[in-house]
């Protein structure tokens, strides 16, 4: 097993998909894993440590592990078939290891809200790893040039635009604040 740590959430502006980019502890190795918008900005908001008012579906499921006195060891990216990624969540429940099967996306959150290491199994690294060298990441999220967007794309991208516009970045010019 492998330590991953989660180098970004992007949106490939060619497919407008969300990727999850996990990097190899102390390697350029990197694993790119397609994801779900909703889990996406589960973890983003996590990740910029943004708490909704209200706990979202990976809180809940950390709040029920925890109420339930178990803890999250860690997530294992354990296989990867036919282009699919699959995950593990190891937890500890009474001194035992409980592994329960996971889409990625939502061990990723799971991980993130708990504390938790992200691993991958070093067959899952030598099967989806890639190298990326300085600049070569930014190809995967630019706009082919002449490339129509698609409107039902646009809709489905209506709320992130509404919570970037409402944005208040007044003191963000001010080094002072």
């Amino acid at each position: 097993m492998r330590e991953m740590s989660i180098e970004s959430i992007r949106l490939s502006l060619n497919s407008y998909q969300r990727i999850a980019i996990l990097r190899e502890k102390d390697t350029d190795r990197y694993l790119t894993i397609w994801i779900g918008p909703y889990e996406a900005e589960s973890i983003s908001l996590r990740l910029h440590e943004v708490t909704p008012p209200r706990p979202q579906t990976h809180d809940l499921l950390c709040n029920v592990i925890d109420q339930l006195g178990a803890k999250v060891q860690y997530i294992l990216l354990n296989d990867l078939a036919r282009d699919t990624y699959f995950a593990r969540i190891v937890l500890d429940v009474k001194g035992d290891a409980v592994e329960i099967d996971a889409r990625p996306s939502d061990a990723i959150s799971l991980a993130v809200r708990a504390g938790a290491p992200i691993y991958a199994e070093e067959s899952v690294l030598e099967q989806g790893g890639e190298v990326i060298r300085e600049g070569d990441m930014d190809d995967s999220v630019e706009r082919e040039p002449d490339k129509p967007v698609d409107p039902a794309e646009l809709e489905r991208l209506g709320p992130f635009k509404d919570f970037i516009e409402g944005l208040d970045l007044s003191g963000f010019d001010d080094p002072q604040k």
